[in-house]
């Protein structure tokens, strides 16, 4: 999963695959699931993303690893 966020239109995007969308679902005013033609969900929009979440946390991730927590900060 790659994150992308705009801070000059406030768009958070966060990539799921290296497939390209066909087309977009709204589930929610500024919120769209990216999908393929065959309904796979390749991407997630999120616009006025700094009203909606902590822009500073989704830039932080934990990876569960099988034998252990691993921290890491984005840059």
């Amino acid at each position: 999963m790659k994150v992308h966020y705009d801070d000059e239109i406030d768009a958070l995007y966060l990539s799921l695959g290296d497939q390209s969308p066909d087309g977009a679902i709204e589930i929610a005013a500024g919120v769209n699931l990216d999908t393929t033609s065959d309904g796979k969900i390749v991407g997630i929009e999120i616009l006025d993303a700094s009203n909606r979440m902590d822009i500073k946390t989704i830039l932080t991730y934990t990876l569960d690893l099988e034998h252990g927590l691993s921290r890491h900060r984005a840059a």
